[in-house]
């Protein structure tokens, strides 16, 4: 594609970058000249399909085990009453997330599944993206993890967008005592393969990087690069999230050091450099209480924000109240704007999933149609 920067001479050597020298000032020039003045958001739910998984993250306290009181697949009805809870409340994505494969690994997943009437934890999602879609006005956005083509292709034709972190391309995160240790769909190969197949088939795809569980510089810098590289083939990677480790009691990293402000700064100001300016970049307010300050490093984006369901990943960090994510961006110079789960200047593209349903809830701009920011 050539060099994507207008007045690239003016910007920050790729060294710099490498070298985690601050960039700031270049970062949100480029964010300006592209997204102009305005951070966009997703009204979203969250339905959290099943919390088993058959990984073993370091962090993380969505996965439950068998016989945990909390291990479970959402029955129709929940994932139902989730979907019309968030209509109700102005809501026009519902984000599936929810383990991987964990039928491979336990036979009560295998047993709540064929309760179900499936197979397979991708055969649930399917139906249950195509009930949210019969019943409400909701675009499903899909994370369900490594995913094949087949997958995908079958998943496309029920939802809007997809995602899944990357992470990180470190396979050294991978070795025991590590935090990917024991999560067979954490090797970076199988990530980056199932991005490079919705590029294939043309998915408009969410990744990101998580920083702070063991990676180093330049192994952030590899993974967005990787990303970027995927993009400038398929052009499919519709934005990039980076988001901060937060460390959680019972989890093997609980006393792990979590990344600091500026550090989480630091790196937003290289995503925004390294990444493709047409590439969306994203930070989660609600892992920050002073997260206005991102929108310094190049971010357009704060992600999905729920007016009803807490974050099931992240749920001891309450999302900010949508007016209070208006006033503290407009008090950084920019309008808070909401968008669908699917961006701007991918509505138009070619055979785009669900276009149609997606066309009634978008306005002239690309954006919703009908804002709310309370």
């Amino acid at each position: 594609m050539g060099s994507p920067y207008q007045n690239a001479s003016a910007l920050p050597s790729h060294g710099m970058v490498r070298a985690g020298e601050p960039v700031f000032e270049e970062a949100a020039m480029l964010r300006d000249r592209h997204w102009g003045r305005a951070i966009s958001y997703s009204r979203k739910v969250f339905i959290p399909l099943t919390t088993y998984c058959r990984n073993e993250c370091g962090y993380c306290t969505f996965v439950k085990r068998p016989g945990h009181p909390g291990a479970k697949y959402l029955t129709p009805d929940e994932v139902l009453e989730i979907a019309r809870g968030g209509e109700r409340l102005g809501c026009k994505e519902a984000l599936f997330s929810l383990g991987e494969r964990p039928e491979r690994r336990y036979q009560e997943a295998r047993d709540a599944l064929a309760r179900l009437g499936h197979a397979t934890t991708v055969d649930y999602l399917v139906a249950s993206c195509k009930l949210v879609l019969d019943h409400t006005s909701l675009i499903p956005h899909v994370n369900a993890g490594t995913l094949t083509e087949d997958e995908i292709a079958r998943l496309r034709e029920v939802s809007g967008s997809m995602g899944m972190m990357l992470e990180t391309v470190s396979r050294r995160l991978t070795k025991p005592g590590m935090a990917h240790h024991a999560c067979p769909d954490k090797a970076p190969a199988l990530r980056l393969r199932t991005i490079e197949a919705a590029g294939r088939l043309g998915v408009p795809f969410t990744t990101g990087i998580l920083i702070g569980i063991g990676e180093t510089w330049d192994e952030r810098i590899d993974s967005l690069e990787a990303i970027n590289a995927i993009h400038q083939r398929y052009g499919n990677v519709q934005e990039v999230i980076v988001q901060n480790f937060r460390a959680k009691p019972g989890t093997p990293m609980s006393g792990c050091q979590e990344p600091s402000h500026e550090d989480m700064m630091r790196t937003l100001a290289a995503a925004r450099l390294v990444l493709d300016p047409s590439i969306s970049l994203q930070a989660p307010p609600n892992l920050d209480d002073r997260f206005e300050d991102y929108i310094a490093c190049g971010i357009n984006d704060w992600g999905g924000v729920s007016p009803l369901t807490v974050d099931h990943i992240n749920p001891e960090r309450a999302w900010p109240a949508l007016d209070e994510l208006a006033r503290r961006t407009a008090a950084m110079g920019y309008r808070l704007v909401e968008r669908l789960t699917v961006y701007p200047a991918f509505l138009n593209a070619p055979d785009v999933p669900l276009a149609a349903s997606l066309a009634r809830l978008a306005g002239a701009d690309g954006l919703a149609r009908d804002q709310i920011l309370n």
